[in-house]
């Protein structure tokens, strides 16, 4: 037992206290900053600052002043809609487990995987870094609105010089403050974080009580520019109190220019507005690695946050309607310090906001970096981000994301920013959604969050609802984060990332396999769809490349299972040593790029394990139907591993990453003349078993002789010609009939037929021999093959060759022979084997020789020297009844088949060709 592992071993219990979690803040090991942030301190506070941002103080007029109370209304609850689909998707994933360092780059990429994770994680990170500049470049022109040289209106005091220059180093100064503030840790940013929560609530509180307390006045408004350069008349703005006649000329809509762009608004454009100001609701989950509770403070303290803003912003709306007339919220987006008790708390809410969004982002984007660098998905680029303080705090991660904050306040382009920032988190949100989408969809039994209240509908919608949102902000902004996201994923994929995360789209794939398998009934199998199954018993891959390989190509689409029989009794040992070797296999799979299952079983005899394999592999309708063997011959095994270039490795037999060499992992091949795992009886069995099971039969010889081009899969790598023969009759008994036309010939020529449409073998020249006897009339078999070729649409070469060309003998068998009476031992011995030599000097005889022309040109036996054959398919004779005959029947399937080079002795018994449309 000392194999049961499980990451719940990891905690231990602390008497009355609870457990304790190991942390890691970023989801690295060591250096975890200490969990001390409350819930209303590490996620509340955040979230609120973050979605108030400036638009509670200088958007409110500007989308009621436009919209109308109602259309106002109707983008709020929209806006909110989109937000709380995506809340509910966190809170689901929040409760699901412990959650660490990276807020939503942990949730997504431990969900979707590295590639997907990654890349989104990185594109948030960008997202909050631009959010970090915009908001600092933002605070920088309320400023200047006030203080700077150009200030407009009577309210300016004119002191700040301005220019780019000037903007930047203002921009600069107050980014010094902010990463001082963040370097420092999460305990500093949280009491700053807090200070500038009372300073904002204090100043909406200014502006809710003054609505109430201020009498009706007259605001006189600045003046605008003409169409001609010239000043337009000066407007007042009026503020009525309470007035139901300003409500009812407030609901409509009442689009306009808006004073600041000279743009007409419209109703997506102002929605583009609202929900930009609105987006920050993983302000909180950022701060996952700092937080006591993850798993309890991100759903309840973005939930509280996200209820709390929606009902300010409700509010300020009715009042806004109820009290101010429409020439004053279109023209005047700042009128709250104008009808403010004491506008300079107003103008300290504005800035505060503004400053307490940049630290928010500043040091979201530091936790999501460190989390990025920790995972080391992108290699050295984000090692500084690494390095953290004694206390756990990511200090490297906060300087590096100081210094790309400084850059971007170089292009000083805030409109820009701001909706390619909302999109890249339009994009983070929708990946949330996609990740609690993925795991309810995959129903897998460890996906049971404490927090219910979602479903599949609202993980979708919220994703809908997310791209929906991004094209409608920015159309432009949003295919090139969908272009990013599917670099960055195709950069991280190439690279390789860890695979002991746990990857959704396994589970969604066994979930669809399962269904889709349930579906697959073999009762409708047809034979025009049939494709070969096969089987592979392998006893050891180092000698066994080649065959593996070309098996791969004979499959056309269809199920290939490796098999392996491992000797031993279960009963007699302490654990089944079977399960270790699975890992072995898989990536023998992987590094020789073939398309295989794995299926290892124990047994006293590979003979028993052979039936086992042949019985249990595969499910459902996707069971094998062709057994493959090598073959048994004298021949030593070669070692293909020390050949190959894809199992190259370290001399001292560790990989990259510190696992053991594939060589390590398997044996070396069997010393000459070393006992074997399988007698000549058995083998013979082997085969008679498969047959009795209705299971085809494939014994393969010399494959290692095989060019590495043609077991490529590429498009074969040479020009140069080679033939496939295929001799679709049985070569012991070439007499009898119409052999060519029977169930197994047939199975010849389809699986040859496979292997010419494999680009690696498109080069080859399918060549079909037909036997003749001396007395035989040329001609009226081959008029019948070529029929029978055209309506199975095969495309090859067909020559006659007379029986006994090449051989040392020209007898020709005699006709009353009966089927099996050369394998069964009916005829002697001798007479069997020189038969088999017979047959094996014909097959020879036609390697290496050109036919005469193509498909219905005439062909003649006495062919001239043309490509060489690449492979043989010979008809393989069924095993004799008499097991005592097994090692003679096998003797002669080595004459039969000796100096062929590359050969396949088959013999099928499915239908398995169709002239049918």
């Amino acid at each position: 037992m000392a194999n049961e592992n499980s990451p719940l071993l990891a905690y231990r219990l602390l008497g009355e206290e609870g457990v304790s979690f190991p942390a890691s803040g970023a989801g690295g090991p060591g250096g975890a900053p200490a969990r001390k942030l409350s819930t209303f301190l590490g996620v509340v506070v955040p979230t609120v600052l973050s979605m108030f941002s400036i638009v509670v103080f200088l958007r409110i007029g500007f989308v009621v002043g436009h919209a109308g109370l109602l259309q106002a209304l109707a983008m709020l609850l929209v806006a909110y809609l989109i937000l709380a689909l995506t809340v509910l998707s966190v809170c689901a994933i929040a409760t699901n487990g412990a959650v660490r360092g990276g807020g939503a780059y942990f949730m997504i990429s431990r969900t979707l995987g590295p590639e997907v994770g990654g890349s989104i994680g990185l594109m948030f990170y960008l997202a909050n870094v631009c959010g970090c500049a915009v908001s600092l470049l933002g605070l920088v022109e309320a400023m200047l609105d006030v203080f700077g040289a150009d200030a407009t209106g009577s309210s300016g005091l004119r002191t700040l010089p301005q220019g780019y220059g000037w903007n930047l180093l203002y921009g600069s100064l107050l980014l010094g403050l902010v990463g001082g503030v963040c370097t420092l840790g999460a305990g500093l940013y949280a009491r700053a974080s807090f200070l500038t929560f009372l300073l904002v609530s204090g100043s909406l509180a200014s502006v809710l009580v003054s609505f109430v307390a201020v009498r009706p006045r007259d605001i006189p408004l600045t003046p605008r520019p003409g169409p001609n350069g010239s000043s337009l008349p000066p407007q007042v703005g009026h503020f009525t109190g309470f007035n139901s006649s300003t409500l009812k000329a407030n609901l409509g809509a009442g689009y306009a220019k808006d004073y600041t762009t000279g743009a007409t608004m419209t109703f997506a454009s102002v929605f583009a507005v609202l929900f930009n100001g609105c987006t920050g609701i993983m302000a909180g989950a950022n701060m996952s690695g700092e937080l006591k509770d993850p798993s309890r403070a991100i759903p309840l303290g973005t939930i509280v946050a996200v209820a709390y803003t929606f009902f300010i912003y409700i509010l300020l709306f009715f009042l806004s309607s109820f009290t101010c007339d429409r020439i004053l919220l279109q023209e005047d987006y700042g009128f709250f310090q104008a009808i403010s008790l004491w506008p300079p708390l107003v103008l300290t809410g504005i800035y505060a906001t503004s400053l307490s969004a940049s630290m928010s982002s500043l040091i979201g984007a530091s936790r999501i970096l460190h989390a990025l660098a920790q995972d080391n998905l992108f290699g050295v680029i984000l090692a500084p981000a690494k390095v953290i303080s004694q206390g756990g705090n990511p200090w490297g991660a906060v300087l590096y994301s100081w210094g790309l904050v400084q850059l971007v306040l170089l292009a000083g382009k805030l409109n820009t920013l701001a909706a390619v920032v909302t999109v890249f988190y339009l994009v983070a949100y929708a990946a949330v959604d996609l990740s609690c989408l993925s795991l309810e969809w995959a129903s897998a039994p460890n996906f049971r969050p404490a927090f219910s209240l979602f479903s599949w509908h609202t993980c979708l919608l919220g994703v809908a609802s997310c791209l929906l949102m991004m094209f409608l902000i920015s159309p432009g902004a949003a295919g090139g984060a969908l272009l990013l996201m599917g670099l960055l994923s195709a950069l991280l994929t190439a690279r390789g990332g860890p695979s002991s995360w746990g990857y959704v789209s396994q589970a969604l794939l066994f979930h669809q396999v399962r269904k889709y398998l349930l579906r697959l009934d073999v009762r409708k199998d047809h034979v025009k769809f049939w494709r070969p199954q096969l089987l592979l018993l392998v006893g050891n891959p180092r000698g066994a490349l080649p065959l593996l390989r070309l098996a791969n190509q004979l499959k056309k689409g269809g199920l290939y299972v490796l098999g392996h029989v491992t000797l031993g009794d279960l009963d007699s040992l302490p654990s089944d040593p079977v399960q270790p070797q699975y890992g072995a296999w898989l990536s023998l799979v992987d590094r020789a790029q073939v398309k295989a299952f794995v299926d290892l079983t124990l047994s006293p005899s590979v003979r028993q394990g052979a039936q086992h394999l042949l019985r249990i592999s595969g499910l459902g309708g996707m069971k094998p139907n062709t057994l493959v063997l090598g073959f048994y011959d004298d021949a030593a095994p070669q070692d293909h591993f020390l050949t190959d270039p894809a199992f190259s490795e370290p001399a001292d037999g560790i990989q990259e990453g510190g696992s053991p060499a594939l060589s390590t992992l398997f044996p070396p091949p069997r010393a000459p003349g070393s006992p074997r795992a399988l007698s000549p009886q058995d083998y013979v069995a082997t085969v008679a078993d498969a047959l009795k099971m209705n299971k085809n039969v494939v014994l393969a010889r010399a494959c290692g002789a095989l060019p590495p081009e043609r077991l490529s899969r590429g498009s074969g790598g040479t020009s140069q010609l080679h033939h496939v023969d295929v001799w679709p009759l049985n070569l012991l008994r070439p007499r009898g009939g119409p052999g060519y036309v029977d169930v197994c010939g047939l199975f010849l020529l389809q699986m040859a037929t496979i292997l010419g449409m494999v680009p690696a073998w498109h080069s080859a020249r399918l060549r079909i021999f037909l036997c003749l006897g001396p007395r035989e009339a040329p001609g009226a078999a081959e008029g019948r093959l070529r029929a029978l070729l055209s309506q199975l649409r095969i495309r090859a070469q067909v020559q006659e060759v007379v029986w006994g060309e090449g051989s040392a003998s020209s007898q020709e068998p005699e006709e009353e022979e009966e089927e099996g009476d050369f394998v069964n031992g009916r005829r002697g011995d001798a007479e069997a084997e020189a038969l088999a030599c017979s047959a094996n000097a014909l097959v020879r005889a036609q390697q290496g020789r050109g036919g005469g022309g193509g498909p219905g040109g005439p062909e003649g036996g006495d062919g001239e020297e043309g490509p060489a054959t690449a492979l043989t398919f010979l008809y393989l004779p069924r095993p004799p009844a008499d097991p005592a005959r097994y090692p003679r029947y096998l003797a002669l399937l080595e004459v039969l088949s000796r100096d062929l080079g590359p050969t396949l002795l088959i013999h099928g018994v499915t239908p398995v060709t169709c002239t049918d449309l």
